[in-house]
């Protein structure tokens, strides 16, 4: 006998695995289809849905997607479980979660103080059953606060990586994009630059350039070199000025091994900046900013490294979110359409899946970005990512890409400007991190009798950086 079913008209349609329902019940996307896994019709997707919306919450706890046994993340999500949180809504189907969710019940309090008891496949499964603006509406509620050297994640904010990748790391180049992005007021989640050239010599000397800026600049935000984990240990054990550490994630064992990673390997990561105290005293607790780890994902990983477990790429997706929680990272964010079309094949489906990570991440806990972006080969614009930016400003993004003119050159994608994100905090009344606008302020980059406007003239502190006109 099937697990579920459900019936529409003369036609049962039936599932023989929870995965199955899940992935059958997902929103259409190429990925899935490519997998092999998604429904074959609007019908069927419908019928998965509905079986869905009546299956118990508890059934995510008695029967794993991905073997327990084999799996160290289905292990940290059943092991790291906590029921005392899961208890005020143990009793409710995927359905009722919906209904409570979109309630006045689920006020910003009762949604932190119940991410610890959903599991990622909850989420994802809540998620499947709501629309664009359900997933809004509640993420919006969803208030995740962390911090370094600045705080990220409070309301009425978004902040900004400010993205100066450079197609030979040339110095004065990263400079220029810095500066630029700076005059903007982007910068304030981090200054992360990808490497073209990924060693431990070279990931130091951006590390130390990095440093200096925000040093002589006496700028609140922190610095990160996006290469992989191991590099960033050997740097640290070298002297380099770390900040955070950062590693791609995903969201099976076997996702994670292709990246060359592992639990144990993120935890000695952690650990290892944590004990360079860098992060800021912070006047209000007199404690010290201690997120020290960022984390990017993407829908299509785990298939793409063939470690999909024959599950849906969103439900797989979710379960990476369990991995950066359990390490307490500074920011994450999914790269949402930078894998490529063979995965999210156009707008449609970018703008979807990244409501969808949005939400899911911020349902259980954490301080989620949004790279919004696609490749040139996919069936999207522009266009679709400004709908894209502007629906997660309003669901309450903790912070976005800042790349000059919004277009990636060592990278090749395309993802959100300064100017991008200068639109969105002006027309959704938000303000960059406040260690970080008064910082503005101060430097005469922002005027301070009007938020969010830039000064008219190059503030004072930059101007020796320009030749004389």
């Amino acid at each position: 006998m099937p697990a579920f079913q459900h019936r529409i008209g003369v036609q049962t349609y039936q599932f023989d695995s929870l995965a199955t329902l899940l992935a059958r019940a997902s929103p259409e996307r190429s990925g899935d289809h490519l997998a092999g896994v998604a429904a074959q019709s609007a019908q069927e997707r419908v019928a998965a849905q509905m079986a869905l919306a009546d299956l118990p919450l508890t059934q995510f706890l008695q029967e794993a997607i991905v073997p327990y046994e084999t799996d160290e993340v289905t292990r940290l999500i059943i092991d790291g479980h906590d029921a005392a949180a899961f208890t005020p809504v143990a009793s409710l189907t995927v359905g009722g979660l919906r209904d409570w969710l979109l309630s006045d019940t689920a006020d910003s309090d009762t949604l932190r103080a119940l991410a610890p008891g959903l599991t990622p496949e909850m989420v994802a499964a809540v998620s499947k059953l709501m629309r664009n603006q359900d997933l809004i509406l509640v993420a919006r509620k969803c208030q995740v606060q962390t911090r370094f050297r600045s705080t990220i994640g409070l309301p009425g904010r978004l902040s900004t990586r400010l993205q100066p990748n450079h197609p030979t790391d040339d110095p004065a180049g990263i400079a220029a994009s810095v500066l630029d992005g700076l005059l903007y007021g982007s910068g304030d989640a981090v200054i992360g630059i990808n490497p073209a050239t990924d060693n431990v010599p070279q990931v130091m000397r951006l590390l130390q350039m990095l440093d200096a800026v925000i040093a002589q600049y006496e700028i609140p935000t922190q610095s990160c070199v996006l290469t992989h984990v191991t590099n960033t240990l050997q740097a640290i054990e070298r002297g380099a000025s770390v900040d955070l550490v950062f590693q791609s994630i995903g969201g099976t064992e076997a996702t994670n091994r292709s990246f060359g990673i592992d639990l144990a390997l993120l935890a000695e990561a952690r650990e290892a900046a944590l004990s360079l105290q860098r992060g800021r005293v912070f006047d209000d607790d007199g404690q010290r900013g201690g997120h020290v780890m960022y984390f990017e994902t993407g829908q299509g990983s785990a298939l793409s490294a063939n470690a999909h477990h024959g599950c849906d790429q969103q439900t797989i997706e979710a379960r990476a979110y369990a991995v950066a929680r359990r390490f307490k990272p500074l920011l994450v964010n999914s790269v949402v359409g930078f894998i490529g079309p063979e995965y999210l094949f156009d707008g449609k489906q970018i703008i979807r899946a990244g409501l969808e990570d949005h939400f899911c991440a911020k349902l259980l806990g954490l301080p989620m970005g949004c790279d919004i972006c696609y490749t040139n080969h996919a069936e999207a614009d522009q266009d679709d990512m400004d709908v894209l930016l502007t629906l997660l400003g309003v669901a309450g993004v903790t912070f976005i890409m800042g790349i000059p003119g919004s277009d990636d050159v060592m990278l090749n994608y395309q993802t959100t400007s300064f100017h991008d994100a200068l639109y969105a905090r002006r027309v959704l009344g938000l303000q960059p991190a406040p260690e970080f606008e008064a910082w503005l302020q101060r430097m005469g980059v922002f005027d301070p009798r009007r938020p969010n406007q830039l000064a008219d003239a190059m503030p004072a502190g930059f101007a020796h950086l320009l030749p004389p006109p």
